[in-house]
Order: structure tokens, then C-alpha cells, then sequence
């Protein structure tokens, strides 16, 4: 296999990725990762640029450089975990597109695709393990679609506080935004209620949670805020004064 074709297996496995999903970014299809990492066909420089672009590295090191030997302080791993421990003191956020979600769902534990995830900062936030998510769909409206939620890691399933919102890994549902009830008459239970009325509560199974991870902040775009008027806005709390008056009846 040559250098370029075993990186970019390397590289696509780094992430989770299938090769269907790594042909999608490449733009170019399938059978064609499969031609590079099987060393059939000699992967296109256009398509090297676009990996250079994405795993932040030079076309000398795609080409010249085996990625995935760890011996040395020189290799690509190395160099990424020495800059994340250089600026651990700054708060490190790793953000969880929603085109990644799949790939954080099978290596959340796995501390290479952590490291590959795209990284930021607000000065705000005082020391803690914090982690962002992108969110899509309305069942938390009025936080919007597209919305970011910049949470901290929740160590202990005991510490969680009813009402408060949370972002719920779990080999169940996949990755959501909702706000946590615990259950008095079931504590293997956990109640996951959305802000938007029109979604009705529901329960997972607290062994099925892999990850739990307070919201702190949200980040949205300008243009992503919805307005309401107060018809709707009565309507919305009609409906949520009966939920919560039926998840207490449930509850107790």
C-alpha cells in the first residue's frame, strides 16, 4: 500500500468514518477510497488537497509521512495531542457537528477521534470538561435549529437536577437536547421533556445513557431567532401547564 493510501485509511478510521461517508466529503465516489487504500489507483491531488484541508496537514506529510506509526514526537498525533496539552488551561471546547454525530456515537471513549474533533474557546466559562453540540430539528423551540450548546460533563447520573437541560448520549436515541424529570417511582428511568409542547414527553432507560452533559450556553445565529406572538405564546403554555400536570400525576 503506498504512503497516501495507508494515511488515508488511517485517517478515515481516525474518525469513525465508512467509506461511503469519507467519499461524500472527497466528492468522488466510493469504489475510488476503496482503489487508494487498497493501492489500485494513486489518490488525485485535487482529492489530497481537500484531506490536507480537512485533517490540517501538508501534502509532503500525506504523501512522505506514515501517519499512523506513534513512535516519535514528529508523527501527526503528536503534534495535535502536544498542542491541545499546551492550551488545556484554556478551556478547550470540542464541537460535535451534526455530521458527526454517528462518529461520536461509536468513539465518544476514543481519545484519537476527541482529538480530531475542531476546537474553540470562550473565555467565560470557568475550568471544567466542556463539550459543544450542534442541534437540528424544533422540538426545543424557541432555542432554533442549528443552535450550538456548549455543555459541561456531568460525571455522576445522581448530580442531575430536574428541569435543568441537558444534552442525552444514549445508545438508544442517538444524540438529543432535552430537559431531564427523574422518576421517584423509577430510578432506572430517565423522563426527557422538550421545550416545545407539541413533542410529548418520553423515557430512556438510564443504563442506555452513555453521556450526560449539562447546558451552559447556547450559540445561534442572529437571523435563527424565532419570534412569537402572544396568541402562540398563551397556546404554548396552555399545552405545557397540562404536560407537566400529567408528568406529576405520573411522577407521584
Amino acid at each position: 500500500m503506498s504512503t497516501a493510501g495507508q494515511n488515508l485509511k488511517y485517517l478515515r478510521k481516525l474518525r469513525g468514518w465508512t467509506q461511503e461517508e469519507f467519499a461524500n466529503k472527497l466528492r468522488i465516489k466510493r469504489s475510488l477510497v476503496g482503489a487508494y487504500e487498497e493501492e489500485r489507483a494513486d489518490p488525485r491531488l485535487d482529492v489530497l488537497e481537500i484531506v490536507a484541508d480537512i485533517f490540517k496537514l501538508t501534502l509532503d506529510e500525506l504523501l512522505l509521512k506514515d501517519l499512523s506509526n506513534n513512535s516519535g514526537s514528529g508523527n501527526y498525533l503528536a503534534k495535535r495531542r502536544q498542542m491541545k496539552m499546551m492550551s488545556a488551561d484554556r478551556n478547550i471546547i470540542h464541537f460535535v457537528p451534526v455530521k458527526a454525530a454517528a462518529g461520536y456515537l461509536a468513539n465518544y471513549a476514543d481519545s484519537e477521534f476527541i482529538d480530531e474533533l475542531n476546537t474553540f474557546t470562550l473565555p467565560m466559562l470557568s475550568g471544567g470538561n466542556y463539550r459543544a453540540f450542534e442541534i437540528i430539528g424544533d422540538s426545543m423551540l424557541p432555542t432554533p435549529s442549528g443552535s450550538i450548546i456548549v455543555c459541561e460533563k456531568v460525571e455522576d447520573m445522581n448530580d442531575v437536577k430536574n428541569s435543568q437541560a441537558y444534552i442525552v448520549v444514549s445508545r438508544s436515541e442517538g444524540i438529543v437536547y432535552k430537559r431531564i424529570e427523574k422518576n421517584n417511582r423509577s430510578k432506572n428511568k430517565l423522563t426527557l421533556v422538550s421545550d416545545n409542547p407539541q413533542y410529548q414527553p418520553y423515557q430512556v432507560n438510564a443504563e442506555d445513557v452513555a453521556e450526560l452533559w449539562q447546558a451552559q450556553m447556547v450559540i445561534s445565529k442572529v437571523s435563527l431567532q424565532q419570534r412569537w406572538d402572544m396568541n402562540s405564546l398563551a397556546s404554548m403554555v396552555n399545552n405545557l401547564q397540562s404536560q407537566v400536570s400529567s408528568l406529576k400525576k405520573k411522577m407521584n
